[in-house]
């Protein structure tokens, strides 16, 4: 009985060759061609090469610049005195980037990263709508820890990256007001 045999070739053909095989269906000489794996679709393929997000991709520079600069922030609010609570809490609405404690005061800490050469601070880059997004954020994380009625503070820390790659971190506290945002 002839079977065709499709095996895979190196440029991406395929080559065809008949080969007797017995009547249990075995080949029946051992230098026989191995048979390409069974492929349903090319898209099936796709779907089932793809690794997950955090394996297949690089990591952004921008990324990198960010998670150094909240590091030098956490850093610098350490020294200052605050306790860093808690990093990067994320909500299905946002991201708080740092939460400290500055004695029986709850700090939510905006971090703003810029580059020296750009017109505008990084501070300037809270605007009213992140304002009153980071006010509701640190209303869900109080919820969500059960902290019921306590004080809160809203501070931005401005870092700029100079062009030599210098951090320059500066602390504004109190950097807006979160009366009437909600």
């Amino acid at each position: 009985m002839s079977v065709p045999i499709v095996t895979a070739k190196l440029d991406g053909g395929y080559n065809e060759t008949s080969s007797t095989t017995t009547t249990s269906g075995a080949p029946t000489s051992a230098a026989e061609p191995r048979r390409a794996p069974f492929r349903p679709s090319r898209r099936l393929d796709i779907l089932l090469e793809r690794r997950p997000a955090h394996h297949a991709r690089m990591p952004d520079p921008r990324h990198v610049r960010g998670q150094e600069a909240e590091q030098a922030t956490a850093r610098h609010l350490e020294r200052a005195g605050l306790v860093v609570v808690e990093r990067n809490v994320r909500f299905r609405q946002g991201e708080l980037d740092l939460v400290c404690r500055d004695g029986d005061v709850w700090v939510f800490v905006e971090v703003k990263c810029r580059r020296a050469r750009w017109d505008d601070g990084p501070g300037a880059a809270v605007e009213w709508w992140k304002q009153r997004r980071l006010v509701r954020l640190a209303q869900q994380y109080l919820k969500w820890r059960r902290l019921g009625d306590v004080r809160c503070r809203f501070d931005v820390v401005a870092v700029t990256l100079d062009d030599e790659g210098g951090l320059h971190v500066r602390h504004l506290p109190g950097a807006f007001d979160a009366t009437g945002m909600v």
